[in-house]
């Protein structure tokens, strides 16, 4: 496939570039971006991406079985318009699958290559899969060239739909430490996993932490796991069905104040209003809240809120809940609060961690469960040379890039996915960036003369 994507980028240049998109990214949001712009668009798209079967990316191509979805089927559709497509997907396959379900996040991963696949198979030759590593991005008088590890592709458009960037280095980490095969900075990558009755510390205590937990007990780990973060605070449960009860009425017409908004969250649980209608109330509303706020107010929740906010909002599905639950009462994985102070090679193997109030404990494995970093200083070599030469600037508070509410960066380019976060708030989420993709195709098709393809 890629050397069909050379012959057609360089035999008539002129005429190819005018008429091809190229997306960089193959999972999720690019596989999304895909499916929409060959469904809406009468252009030539390019995905440019290493990934076999792109639409799996990092959160569903590493995922093991029992790696849970913590969203319900039934709003995991690629089809804005048909919710009910992932499930009637699943049930052709043979699983009895209802909306309310969590499935496995390999499962879903599948699903969006196969989507992809079926897009690619359907598209008339006018999307191309380049099996390859995006590694510059220039712009010349024809629009841009996306240089890759197997050749170049060039395009009118581009979009980025990169991922999350990498974990931010944590200070107290020697560079010894970070030499060292017993700290793992990538919990997705193969990493020697430790004898199994020694102690292991997570850095974090989000849903990664608690996925790196399951994996390393459903491998035979029977040591103490310990997972720290500077508040100790784990992810909440899904119930095991949706509120029956309606959304509750926040009175949130109108800007509202961080203060203003906490008051009346506060006040409609204490009402009797189920805490999870309303985190999914404020969910949809999130964006439009957050842009509304003051710079103060943003900086305000980022310092003080938005832990409290991400273990409400982002929930574990309920059977990895109770393997949790479970894992806690046997006093195999504990959650703490601490500050990590500093983190050596211990001369007896593995590693000496300090934690602040406590003293140095070694640990057999140190795993990085910390989530994406800052930018630019998290940004992967890509990103980071588009960075370096003024082709993309950090958006707000370091979250993200900066995209105008469309998706542009600049004329002709394009971001969707996580890297919105800054501007927008929730950007993470297929239903989010499904929205997003939406969003983005409709403003490309007013940006571009022809008519979409009906």
């Amino acid at each position: 496939m890629s050397s069909l994507v050379e012959v057609a980028v360089t035999a008539s240049r002129d005429a190819v570039t005018s008429r091809t998109i190229a997306i960089v990214g193959g999972g999720a949001s690019g596989a999304l971006l895909a499916h929409l712009l060959i469904r809406h668009m009468d252009r030539h798209v390019v995905l440019i991406a290493p990934d076999p079967s792109p639409g799996r990316g990092v959160a569903y191509g590493a995922a093991e079985p029992w790696h849970i979805l913590n969203a319900r089927a039934g709003s995991m559709s690629i089809c804005p318009d048909d919710p009910m497509h992932l499930v009637r997907w699943c049930r052709d396959r043979g699983d009895a699958v209802e909306g309310t379900d969590f499935l496995p996040r390999s499962l879903y991963g599948d699903y969006l290559a196969d989507q992809f696949a079926e897009t690619l198979e359907e598209s008339g030759g006018r999307l191309w899969h380049h099996v390859a590593t995006a590694t510059a991005l220039r712009r010349d008088a024809d629009g841009y060239v996306v240089y890759t590890d197997a050749g170049p592709v060039r395009a009118e458009q581009v979009i980025l739909a990169v991922g999350n960037p990498r974990q931010q280095r944590l200070p107290g980490i020697s560079d010894a430490a970070y030499a060292s095969p017993h700290l793992v900075t990538d919990p997705w990558s193969a990493y020697p996993k430790p004898a199994a009755d020694e102690p292991v510390l997570l850095l974090g205590t989000g849903l990664t932490a608690v996925d790196v937990a399951l994996s390393l007990t459903e491998a035979g780990h029977r040591g103490p796991i310990e997972a720290i973060s500077r508040r100790g605070l784990h992810p909440l449960a899904h119930p095991q069905l949706p509120p029956s009860s309606a959304h509750p009425d926040l009175l949130l017409d109108g800007a509202l104040t961080l203060r203003q908004l906490l008051s009346r969250v506060r006040l409609a649980i204490a009402g009797g209003a189920d805490w999870v209608a309303v985190v999914d109330t404020l969910r949809h509303r999130a964006d439009r809240l957050w842009a509304e706020f003051s710079d103060g107010d943003r900086e305000r929740f980022l310092r003080h809120v938005v832990r409290f906010w991400d273990v409400h909002r982002h929930r574990m599905a309920p059977p990895v809940a109770a393997r949790i639950a479970e894992l806690q009462e046997q006093g195999t994985l504990r959650f703490s609060a601490g500050r990590l102070r500093s983190v050596e090679p211990d001369p007896r193997g593995g590693l000496l961690v300090e934690i602040e109030g406590a003293a140095p404990r070694r640990y057999a494995a140190v795993i990085s469960c910390t989530g994406p970093g800052a930018l630019p200083g998290s940004a992967d070599p890509f990103l980071n040379g588009l960075f370096q030469d003024g082709t993309v600037r950090p958006g707000p508070y370091g979250l993200g890039v900066d995209t105008d509410p469309d998706g542009r960066v600049q004329p002709g380019l394009w971001l969707v996915g996580p890297l919105r976060r800054g501007h927008t708030w929730e950007t993470t989420a297929v239903p989010e960036i499904r929205g997003q993709v939406d969003r983005l195709v409709a403003a490309l098709t007013t940006t571009n003369v022809e008519s979409p393809v009906r």
